[in-house]
């Protein structure tokens, strides 16, 4: 089998894997048939208007100013005069879908729902627009319309600006909520003319909902302690109240109209939001108006756990009542008289409430009633059905991990026989099976997948000699890459007696302690590690130039990439500059940095053939990229990263009395006769593989840090494409150790995947080891744990996988069709 084929078929294998987790322990939670209940008394209120101020801290909202004064004015006399006012606590990931989703259906939104779409749900669930008489909502075409689909009939109308509107390098980002606010005072002037439009307003149980996304846009583009940030909130304090005369005026202020404000997210002091710090689970509530308690005076002192803002934010004499975030939904459909979202676990908070005790009594039973409906649901069918095909399921895919693992095994030891037709018995067995359970087709993928693999496996072997061989061998290379685990980067340099080596190990082992997040941007740094690169750039070519006196032709690629190096270099730096100028984002700045992306791949199949040349051109095209998404420290490491690697491949080079780096050609044909066994020096080289691409993932961060960037490539372009192309910088350090990892499988004429394939033995029998992990008797946290290391592991597996397939790309001499005019050299 082909390398190619190899790892593309490993690859699907290990797609497999990795998804199954999902199918054998999230399914989606939500369950259906529930009977809708609500209170049978008259609600307090008529209508409801529900502002959420998209990424909001509690503290910028609660805190004064140093003069004594609140830049929200209007709010803050709501909480000391007449609402009532706390704080909500998001759970994790702290992101604009699930926050709106646990806002106003009252659940925390489940796993199946991580690889969709912001306009898609993966599931369809109930929330308090579906149950309203009426909703109208305005704001971001990224949030509105996932309420409007799969709601009842067509009362969920909504009113969105262009997706191109979101600009994170928008010079005032504040006018997505000027134009909310000014849309919907056009809809109620307009609403006087039209009987229909008037009429249906008029009604009762309708719903009101303002997406403001201008603070959160904001505080992205320069975070939550810059003046657009805190100047974008007292705008929206001003566009309240406005809004809210205008509302009183046009209900003929009847008292009967109640308004939330609240939040979907905070955001930390770095303008990012996802994970579980207080700055980012802490937003603000207010409610007032009908049904809602006024603001009381305390004189006791009020705790809660985990902080002490009220003295701070000067509240510590009006009665906070905290809540969790799903709560706020049922409070909702108690004021207005709408059944409570049938999936909601939210707790209704009573202290928001200005009613009789009889109200506030049968609002508890309601609330307590509908939640006893999904008890009663999931106690009837839903364990029962996340468990019935569990250990079936798990069953295949363990199969599946055992055999493929053995194949991998087998392949070093390559012998063959035949199994075809118990093969074709077992995959009809199993297929019957699968048809009479009326199974799912993903559920055919699982079972039938360890057909092949082990077949794969048994055809070149009996299975007495395999268990006798194979066990000792996969035991042994285990153990000796865990025991070599234990090492640390710094004691690898004391090994050789490089000076380079050393200390490019002693430089590298500082990254990996440096904070993955809450890092302050440095974009000075940045444009130290552009000429970082060409400094060390023009010693490696100083080396190179030494060792091979004969051959000094430089490559032509290689200036153009040098020049574009040091332009990469000072691109943020101009870049943050016209930002804070409220310049926008300069046009040839974006030209050089799509260009510069787009490029990173190509350019270096134009490169020489010659090992060196292809490695530092590959280096070269990398950098440029990873230096265009850096705002500190981190653009050093691909130099440092880069500079180690160099240095690894001359010490085995030296290590094999081999000619010089430069003489060594990707494309030069490689007498198969001379490809040699495995040896215990490979074992090392496998070691420093694991090593550095353990380091390259958390050098500087992992996928989580993606939270912490600042995408100044990337501010004019779609949530999604930032997330992609980010996700390329995370990768850029795994190319740079695989490329290297190639050359040197090159240079030792060791076959290209000897050496790959003990890695993917060792990572699959992590990978199985906490599939076993996950028990159902472990509390939900445990599994989750277990899970997500699973996730980790098999993440990294793919990743390789697929970057062992894009280096040997790079590494060709197969895709270099055009470049007719290579040099080759013994």
């Amino acid at each position: 089998m082909r390398m190619i084929t190899f790892f593309l078929v490993g690859l699907a294998v290990h797609v497999v894997f990795f998804l199954s987790i999902f199918d054998i322990y999230f399914t989606s939670p939500l369950v259906h048939g529930m009977t809708p209940q609500t209170t049978p008394l008259a609600p307090p209120s008529s209508r409801l208007v529900l502002f959420v101020a998209d990424g909001l801290r509690a503290d910028s909202l609660f805190t004064l100013l140093p003069d004594g004064s609140s830049r929200t004015p209007y709010l803050r006399s709501v909480i000391e005069e007449t609402g009532t006012w706390g704080v909500s606590h998001t759970r994790v990931p702290t992101e604009s879908r699930p926050g709106h989703v646990a806002l106003i259906a009252g659940f925390y939104e489940d796993v199946s729902a991580v690889a969709k779409g912001w306009k898609e749900n993966p599931v369809e669930f109930d929330s308090v627009f579906n149950e309203s008489r009426n909703t109208w909502c305005w704001g971001s075409p990224d949030i509105l319309p996932m309420f409007a689909k799969g709601a009842s009939g067509n009362h969920v109308h909504t009113h969105t600006y262009p997706a191109e509107e979101e600009d994170f390098a928008s010079t005032d980002a504040s006018r997505l909520d000027t134009w909310v606010f000014t849309q919907v005072k056009s809809f109620f002037q307009s609403s006087e003319s039209n009987s229909t439009l008037k009429a249906s307003l008029l009604e009762d149980k309708n719903i009101f909902f303002l997406h403001l996304l201008g603070i959160d846009t904001n505080g992205h583009a320069h975070r939550p302690m810059s003046k657009e940030y805190l100047d974008n909130i007292v705008l929206v304090d001003r566009g309240v109240a406005e809004l809210v005369d205008v509302i009183e005026d046009f209900f003929g202020r009847d008292g009967r109209t109640t308004y939330v404000f609240t939040s979907d997210h905070g955001m930390t002091n770095w303008g990012s939001h996802g994970a579980g710090h207080p700055s980012e689970t802490l937003t603000p509530l207010v409610v007032w108006g009908s049904g809602v308690s006024k603001a009381q005076r305390v004189t006791e002192p009020q705790l809660f756990e985990g902080d002490d803002f009220l003295q701070d934010w000067k509240l510590e004499h009006i009665r906070r009542v905290d809540v969790n975030q799903a709560d706020i939904a049922p409070l909702m459909a108690s004021l207005v008289g709408l059944p409570i979202p049938v999936n909601s676990v939210g707790v209704l908070p009573l202290l928001y409430l200005n009613s009789s005790d009889k109200f506030k009594a049968e609002s508890m039973y309601t609330n307590a009633i509908q939640v006893l409906e999904q008890f009663k649901v999931k106690m009837q069918g839903l364990v029962y059905y996340h468990t019935y095909d569990r250990f079936f399921l798990g069953c295949s895919v363990v199969l599946g991990f055992v055999g493929w693992t053995s194949y991998v095994i087998l392949i070093i030891l390559r012998t063959h026989a035949s199994l075809n037709r118990l093969s074709v018995s077992v995959a009809a067995v199993i297929t019957v099976f699968l048809l009479l359970q009326r199974s799912p087709i993903t559920y055919y993928i699982y079972c039938l997948l360890p057909v092949p693999v082990w077949y794969s496996v048994l055809k070149d072997y009996q299975l007495a000699p395999l268990l006798q061989f194979t066990f000792p061998v996969c035991l042994f290379l285990i153990s000796v890459v865990f025991c070599l685990l234990t090492a640390a980067l710094v004691l690898l340099s004391v090994q050789f007696r490089s000076l380079s080596w050393f200390v490019a190990c002693l430089c590298l082992a500082f990254f990996p302690l440096m904070p993955v997040v809450g890092r302050e941007a440095n974009l000075h740094l940045v444009t130290c590690a552009g000429l970082l690169t060409l400094v060390t750039s023009a010693c490696f070519l100083w080396s190179s130039w030494r060792r091979s006196p004969l051959h000094k032709q430089l490559p032509t690629c290689l200036p153009q990439q040098m020049l574009l190096v040091a332009v990469c270099s000072f691109v943020p730096l101009l870049t943050h500059s016209s930002l804070l100028q409220k310049r926008g984002l300069p046009l040839l700045n974006q030209i050089i940095s799509w260009s510069t992306l787009a490029s990173s791949i190509l350019v270096p199949l134009l490169s020489s053939t010659r090992i060196f040349y292809r490695l530092f051109s590959i280096f070269l095209s990398l950098t440029s990229t990873y230096l265009l998404l850096s705002t500190g420290s981190e653009a050093l490491f691909p130099p440092v990263l880069s500079w180690l690697m160099f240095a690894w491949i001359n010490i085995e080079q030296e290590a094999l009395l081999t000619q010089g780096l430069s003489t060594i050609d990707f494309s030069a044909n490689i007498d198969i006769t001379k490809i040699r066994q495995l040896k215990l020096d490979d074992i090392r080289r496998s070691y420093f593989f694991v090593f550095f691409i353990i380091t390259a993932f958390f050098g500087t961060g992992n996928i989580a840090s993606i939270n912490r960037q600042e995408p100044l490539l990337v501010l004019s372009c779609a949530a999604v494409a930032q997330c992609w192309v980010l996700f390329w910088e995370v990768l850029i350090p795994f190319i740079i150790v695989m490329c290297t990892f190639e050359s040197i499988q090159v240079s030792t004429q060791l076959s290209s995947r000897s050496l790959f394939l003990v890695v993917l033995v060792i990572s699959d029998a992590m990978a199985l080891h906490f599939f076993f992990m996950v028990q159902d008797y472990g509390s939900w946290l445990d599994i989750g744990t277990s899970i997500s290391h699973y996730v980790i592991v098999m993440s990294m597996t793919i990743f390789l996988m697929l970057l062992s397939v894009v280096t040997h790309l790079l590494t060709s001499k197969r895709l270099i069709l055009w470049n007719r005019h290579k040099m080759h050299f013994p």
